[in-house]
């Protein structure tokens, strides 16, 4: 059993799962005349992973493109998206730009397969920020996008705006806010050391979500964005690429949460000509790429809870995994796997119900042939190394025998 939490390397135990949720663990056998009896020998048991950092509307690279397909197509490929994702072991995932409402509660409806949908609605964006797709030439109105599903933010401008744009959203069900506060490499008019939203504007922002008993996530590259975001109250930290010392610190004292998402950098990289990636947006991704390793070191340094993020689009989803590996490259094994269990249940705010392995946890769980912390490789790929993934109690994938396990 490992959860990153306390278990780790516990072997000889018994869990029983019950509607939906892990309702006993025993280091004695269990008798249940009612229950399937499972044998994990040689496995890892797992709670199941969680992505703090996903996009599952992003259905192609290019977030303006997506931005203008119509609903029905964006909804049947995230479904496609959510499903790949599960089957990768993830049970839970935050989507922090797109993901609305309805798409949340057809996965719970079982309407679709896929991992609980945390979601903040649409990003806020200033006007030629991280979530203005519209170029140097496009002048149609800023509202086009908005409530289109393929959309990944509004753009809102002036204390009103912002907080209006934050109400409205949390009207329509966000369980939390994205700000986008710093400059972007997918969008097209703004550097990434550009400043996004005034104080006040990101004060404002803070200030409806709090009234709304929940927090900001933002978009951040720069030490001075993260500084600044950070003394106007930002929660979630979204990136962190080229984060300094003192920031790391002071993140550390406010109680921020780090959500890096290095492998959205390499997949860029490296799918980047077949992609068709404008110079512009090669020379910003290097701009961040090269210092993402640097910044897990710091922050690791300053002691600031880091969780597990990827931040992929379009085809680019198939890499989803290799976070894992990239950040076991920096960090000890068992901080990638609290990144993805019990430090990714802190940032959404869900501690005691996803991300560990203790009864009344929900039943998502997974079993891995081995040991992640001898080859973190094994959490890799499309979840070839995954021999069941359990999401509420429900049986999405079982290898282990030949008559399958009941729901």
């Amino acid at each position: 059993m490992l959860d990153g939490n306390g278990f780790a390397g516990t072997s000889e135990a018994w869990l029983r799962l019950a509607d939906g949720v892990i309702a006993e663990i025993s280091e004695k056998p269990i008798s249940s005349k009612a229950a399937r009896t499972i044998d994990l020998k040689g496995r890892t048991l797992m709670p199941g992973l969680i992505d703090c950092h996903v996009h599952v509307t992003a259905i192609t690279v290019d977030p303006g493109r997506t931005a203008m397909l119509p609903d029905v197509t964006v909804a049947f490929g995230a479904a496609r998206i959510m499903k790949q994702m599960l089957m990768r072991g993830f049970t839970t995932v935050r989507d922090v730009g797109g993901a609305t409402r309805p798409l949340a509660q057809a996965e719970e409806a079982g309407q679709i397969k896929g991992p609980r949908l945390v979601f903040c609605g649409k990003a806020l964006s200033q006007t030629g920020g991280h979530s203005d797709y519209r170029g140097f030439v496009d002048n149609r109105s800023a509202e086009s996008q908005t409530y289109r599903l393929g959309a990944m933010g509004r753009i809102c401008d002036g204390i009103d705006a912002v907080r209006h744009s934050a109400r409205d959203e949390i009207r329509q069900g966000a369980q939390f806010i994205k700000a986008m506060a710093n400059g972007g490499v997918s969008s097209p008019t703004d550097p990434i050391n550009f400043q996004q939203f005034s104080i006040s504007e990101l004060e404002a922002i803070v200030e409806e979500a709090a009234n709304a008993q929940t927090y900001v996530s933002a978009h951040l590259y720069t030490d001075e964005a993260i500084s600044r975001a950070v003394r106007c109250g930002v929660r979630s930290v979204e990136h962190a690429n080229l984060i300094e010392p003192a920031t790391a610190r002071l993140m550390k004292e406010r109680g921020a949460i780090a959500c890096p998402t290095l492998v959205a950098y390499e997949a860029l990289h490296k799918d980047a000509k077949a992609l068709g990636l404008p110079d512009v947006s090669v020379g910003k991704l290097d701009d961040v790429r090269l210092h993402s390793r640097g910044s897990l070191e710091i922050l690791q340094k300053a002691g600031v809870t880091m969780a597990l993020g990827t931040d992929l689009l379009g085809e680019l989803h198939k890499y989803q995994s290799d976070e894992f590996t990239i950040r076991a490259e920096v960090l000890p094994p068992i901080e990638v796997i609290r990144s993805t269990t019990c430090y990714a249940a802190e940032l959404l705010r869900m501690t005691g119900k996803v991300g560990s392995l203790q009864v009344g946890v929900f039943a998502d769980l997974i079993v891995v042939d081995g040991d992640p912390l001898e080859n973190m490789s094994l959490l890799g790929g499309q979840g070839d190394h995954l021999s069941l993934i359990v999401r509420a109690g429900r049986v999405v994938k079982n290898t282990i025998d030949d008559n399958g396990c009941r729901e």
